[in-house]
């Protein structure tokens, strides 16, 4: 497969965007382009519901500056696509003729299935949730579905959005008393119409432009140390407190507040409203942000239809394929590392030095032993610093916030104090019994390292022979002489003796015989 650039154009009801995915040569993708104009379509719809001359150039415009943009690329296919605001316009037909006599993209107005549909692909191939109730709310629509096992069983398609609650319900920048009990109203009024709404307790996971910013205000808000909104998650009196909140601003402070786009200042409020109520049908239930949408949902469809299949096998594994990809690692060395420290566990295990893990731990230290040092890609001499930096500040699809961060510590794990160094600015988030996990993870993994440093894969097993109370021998089985090997874990093996209070003998041993003598 050669390198192929796909195109879309999601003409929303709040926003218009281009966006441009590349797919290089082993099918791994990454976005290379995203422009956006905040167009709020829905705020051009007249009285008999039919879009104004005033809205449809606004359009036109804007796809003729998406082509001067496209021409940078050499696109394989581009797609545009439409959705609420032109669905539900009296003059649907008018609009597209116009757009397709002035543009060289022909549109396509998007079902409501199809609008919900594809939030939901972008969900469940996006994350590792196998159940859940996906809320994705537009400028003049609001989707939602129900998929279990990753598949779709419910969705409907309610017909208001962030524009028109705003427009409906409130006069002036900010909702009144009065206003804000009517919206609500109004929503639980709408959600009460599906009885399968309240059938399920399972998380909420919010797609699109409002869902983005109630987590980037709450992260501002809190002082959040990571990075990333892909999965980020809040609890319901989160979301009902970043309401709150920005009800009791002004409009103008709102416009000034970090993590809200100044274009959604206005009608950010009735928006959450529309969230909050949905995750209090379901129980209360946790809030979960999906950073792809709609226009991702396409992407997949696109990209997974030459495989003849509508989803990843296993979401994580493809996003660490990716970023092994991405930076150039190899694979085989990364291999042999997590090999051998699964070697090395076995023996700690046996020898009682450490605990059984556990398979949530198993799966960590196989994770961070895949994308051990990344950062030695950037630049060898600070690979722990550059390591941890890129994976506190680069989403992980499948991977939670939690799991992200504690991969992080253990993939750039140097040493016991920059380990603490790098914690500092997580001390709320993570515990000191986390920290001493970390440690020991993140010792393992540098020691098998120095076990294949020249990555001639010449060490292929590793065996633990106590000598007294505190002090083991460690056999490393070899193919050949492993000068570096030797050298490089004697010298990192003071990090595993001082993690467990022990002291290590490093031994080279050809094949042959896995016995002590």
């Amino acid at each position: 497969m050669d390198k192929q650039c796909f195109g879309i154009i999601d003409m929303g009801s709040n926003s218009i965007r281009f966006v441009v995915y590349e797919v290089n040569e082993d099918a791994c993708f990454k976005e290379i382009q995203n422009l956006k104009v905040a167009a709020r379509l829905s705020s051009y719809i007249d009285a008999d519901g039919s879009m104004t001359e005033e809205g449809i150039v606004l359009i036109i415009d804007t796809m003729k500056q998406f082509e001067k943009a496209a021409d940078v690329h050499t696109l394989t296919d581009t797609r545009a696509v439409a959705t609420a605001a032109v669905r539900n316009a009296v003059n649907q037909e008018e609009i597209v003729r116009r757009i397709n006599q002035n543009s060289r993209y022909t549109v396509e107005v998007l079902s409501d299935y199809q609008e919900a549909y594809y939030g939901y692909l972008a969900v469940t191939n996006s994350t590792m949730l196998t159940e859940g109730i996906t809320i994705d709310i537009g400028g003049g629509s609001t989707e939602v579905t129900y998929f279990k096992d990753r598949e779709l069983k419910q969705y409907h398609s309610f017909p208001f959005g962030a524009i028109t609650l705003k427009k409906q319900f409130v006069e002036g920048d900010t909702p009144t008393e009065k206003e804000m009990k009517a919206i609500q109203s109004f929503i639980v009024h709408s959600y009460d119409s599906l009885s399968w709404l309240q059938e399920h307790q399972v998380p909420v996971i919010g797609i699109g432009g409002t869902a983005r910013n109630l987590a980037l205000v709450h992260q501002e808000t809190t002082g959040y140390p990571l990075a990333g909104l892909h999965e980020y998650k809040m609890t319901y009196r989160d979301v009902k407190g970043v309401r709150e909140d920005l009800w009791d601003m002004s409009n103008k402070k709102r416009e000034k507040q970090d993590g809200l786009s100044k274009d959604r200042a206005d009608i950010i409020v009735p928006a959450i409203v529309a969230i909050e109520e949905l995750m209090a049908y379901a129980g209360k239930v946790d809030y979960i942000v999906s950073y792809r949408g709609l226009r991702d949902g396409i992407f997949y469809e696109y990209l997974l239809d030459n495989i003849a299949v509508t989803h990843f096998p296993n979401v994580i594994e493809e996003s660490f394929y990716a970023l092994r990809n991405q930076f150039h690692l190899d694979e085989k060395h990364h291999r042999d590392l997590s090999v051998l420290a699964t070697y090395l566990i076995q023996e700690l295990v046996k020898e009682g030095l450490i605990k059984e893990l556990d398979d949530h731990e198993r799966k960590l230290l196989r994770w961070a032993a895949s994308v051990y040092y990344i950062g030695e890609q950037i630049h060898p001499e600070a690979k722990a610093q550059h390591s941890f930096y890129l994976l506190t500040n680069q989403a992980i699809d499948g991977l939670g916030h939690a799991d992200r961060m504690a991969v992080a510590f253990i993939a750039s794990f140097k040493s016991k104090s920059t380990l603490k160094q790098f914690a500092s600015p997580y001390r709320e988030w993570i515990s000191k019994d986390d920290l001493k996990k970390y440690e020991l993870m993140g010792s393992i993994l540098k020691l098998c390292y120095a076990l294949t440093i020249s990555k001639q894969s010449l060490v292929t097993k590793i065996e633990l022979d106590a000598i007294d109370q505190n002090q083991l021998r460690l056999l490393a089985m070899t193919t050949d002489t492993a000068f570096f090997e030797e050298f490089q874990a004697n010298k990192y093996k003071k990090h595993l003796e001082k993690a467990l209070d022990i002291q290590l003998i490093v031994e080279m041993k050809p094949e042959g015989g896995s016995e002590f003598e």
